[in-house]
Formats: C-alpha cells, sequence, structure tokens
C-alpha cells in the first residue's frame, strides 16, 4: 500500500469539502476556494471531517495515482486554510525588483526592465529590492509563477548572480587560471 495514499486527510472547522460526480472536488475555506477533476478511478470518501482515498485495485496505474491523488486534494485543504508562498532572492551588482501596482518590475541587466503581470489568484510582493514572495492559495500555480520569475534570470555558476530561490545553494565553478599557471 502507498503510504501516502493511505493516510487521511482530516479538514479543519471552516473548510467545506464537496465530492461531485467523477471526482470533481471542490474545496471552501476562508481564504477562498479551489476545484480540481481528479482520477475519476479512485474512490474519494469523506466521513465526518476526514477524507479517504481508496484504489480499486493494485496495478501499476492505480498504485501510482492513489498517493498522488491524496496528496493533490491535502494541498488543496491546506491552501484555502493557509495558503503557499514561495520567496526568490536576487543577487547580482544593480538586479532589483519593484512593485508597480499589481505588476512586478525586475532590472535584471538587460537594455529593458522585465514586467511580471502576475495571473488571478496569485499575489506578489517585493518586501526589499532583493527578494520577492509569491503567494496565494493553489501550490501549483504559486510553484509555477515562481518558476517564470525565476527563469528571467537564472543564477549563473560563476558569481552566482541572479534570481534564485531562499534556501537553494549554486553549485559554484572555478574561474579562469590559466594566465597564473603560465608565469
Amino acid at each position: 500500500m502507498s503510504r501516502i495514499g493511505r493516510a487521511p486527510i482530516e479538514v479543519p472547522s471552516g473548510v467545506t469539502v464537496t465530492i461531485g460526480d467523477n471526482n470533481q472536488v471542490t474545496v471552501k475555506g476562508p481564504k477562498g476556494e479551489l476545484k480540481r477533476a481528479l482520477s475519476p478511478e479512485m474512490k474519494i470518501t469523506m466521513e465526518g471531517q476526514t477524507i479517504t482515498v481508496v484504489r480499486p485495485s493494485d496495478n501499476k496505474t492505480h498504485r501510482s495515482l492513489h498517493g498522488l491523488t491524496r496528496t493533490l486534494l491535502n494541498n488543496m485543504v491546506v491552501g484555502v486554510t493557509e495558503g503557499y508562498e514561495k520567496k526568490l532572492e536576487i543577487s547580482g551588482v544593480g538586479y532589483r525588483a519593484q512593485k508597480q501596482g499589481k505588476n512586478l518590475n525586475l532590472s535584471l541587466g538587460f537594455s529593458h526592465p522585465v514586467v511580471v503581470e502576475p495571473p488571478a489568484g496569485i499575489n506578489i510582493e517585493a518586501p526589499s529590492a532583493t527578494l520577492i514572495v509569491v503567494s496565494g492559495i493553489d501550490k501549483e500555480a504559486v510553484g509555477a509563477m515562481a518558476a517564470k520569475i525565476r527563469s528571467y534570470r537564472e543564477p549563473e555558476p560563476y558569481k552566482g548572480k541572479g534570481i534564485k530561490y531562499e534556501g537553494e545553494h549554486i553549485r559554484r565553478k572555478v574561474g579562469k587560471a590559466g594566465a597564473k599557471a603560465k608565469k
């Protein structure tokens, strides 16, 4: 059995979960509402304030979908109660981020500023010139937006300049050493 798939999901008070036909799941909570169509092969049941996911057989696709379905459901419940956030750090001379209205304006060493417009349900903050905070209730959308911002100037391995996730370790390379060795 899948250890993740077997674990029940406790639904906190103030959150309502509706399981419709073909596993159309709607989760409403204090931070908002999320809808998702999960695999119709899995059996999702709600007893009281506990959700359980059961797989119909032990074939490979059902084993794969078991843990995935339970994790997606749990992410929806956590999203509408606590929300998700990703922090990005900017390093490099002259690299900075500014909030302009709803959009994010990035100066990343290009000849033009990069303007990032967040999609609906995603909030982008720039508490300092070198820190960006992406937050929202949908874990997948928050991660995708953070990855998109990071892709504008990924960290390079020689000086580590660019946009990286908070706590991300950049493997560094040694620069040129040939000129010093010849003398």
